[in-house]
């Protein structure tokens, strides 16, 4: 079972991730050490994990704030958004006043999506989903070998003893194993990433959004870079900022719905 740990970080309260192949994996992967990095070492270092690779959603500051550190502290590969490599490289230049000081950091590796990764024996598909951020991406993280359901941590790390199979079954979605979605800023419990900030594009994001709902099962469970863990299909259903999104799809059923009867009846004719 894959093994997740969330630590909500930082005043912007965001949440990195120790994620990990089972239980008793010595390998890991961070996501998004946006602060606390000596916090985030110490958590590695209980868990008794090694972290092989640090994967960056976007390069907002409360995100890659603790990355130099950690990839100092841990020898890990830092692997980063293409287009925002240069955000990285200078974040004192990208960083709000009142926050830091965050050091700089040159990525090994840059992703723009439609790769897929093999790292700490995690399958890694990355879905290119900017509108919040001109390089967002997310990374859908599956076990290489045996599917099994996954272990969600508290935001301090605790184990909560929830797994994605209950999450699922509490809303009426298949049991069978997911690829665990981190999302970053794109899509929260009940809310999705603000588009008023550099490069942010609303019509941008819902597209991201979308594609998202469009290939994965609704029992996916969302890692998200603030606020709580959720599922698509949870947010699908009530997330007020999709109602467009949900209006769109209607609309799109309906008219393949009056397509289809159309071309019965004219074949029948």
């Amino acid at each position: 079972m894959i093994d997740v740990r969330a630590f909500t970080v930082g005043p912007v309260q965001e949440n990195a991730y120790i994620v990990r192949a089972s239980p008793q994996a010595e390998r890991a992967l961070m996501i998004d050490p946006g602060e606390e990095p000596q916090r985030l070492l110490d958590a590695a270092e209980a868990l008794g994990v090694r972290i092989e690779a640090i994967l960056i959603t976007h390069c907002h500051f409360d995100h890659v704030g603790a990355v130099t550190p950690v990839a100092k502290a841990t020898g890990a590969s830092v692997y980063c958004p293409e287009i925002e490599l240069g955000v990285l490289a200078d974040i004192t230049k990208w960083t709000m006043p009142g926050f830091g000081p965050f050091e700089s950091y040159e990525a090994e590796h840059s992703v723009a999506g439609g790769e897929r990764l093999r790292l700490a024996d995690l399958d890694i598909e990355v879905i290119f989903t900017p509108g919040h951020s001109p390089g967002h991406v997310t990374y859908a993280i599956s076990p290489s070998v045996v599917a099994s359901p996954a272990a969600v941590a508290s935001p301090d790390g605790r184990d909560n003893a929830t797994t994605r199979d209950e999450i699922a079954g509490a809303h009426g979605a298949s049991t069978s194993e997911r690829a665990a979605l981190m999302s970053g800023d794109v899509l929260f419990e009940g809310s999705v990433g603000r588009v008023d900030l550099p490069g942010g594009d609303w019509a941008t994001l819902e597209r991201s959004i979308g594609s998202l709902m469009e290939r994965y099962e609704r029992d996916t469970v969302v890692y998200p870079g603030h606020m709580g863990l959720t599922t698509l299909g949870r947010e699908w259903d009530t997330n007020p900022f999709l109602s467009e999104l949900r209006a769109a799809s209607q609309q799109a059923g309906g008219t393949e719905r009056a397509r289809s009867e159309g071309s019965q009846q004219a074949h029948s004719r």
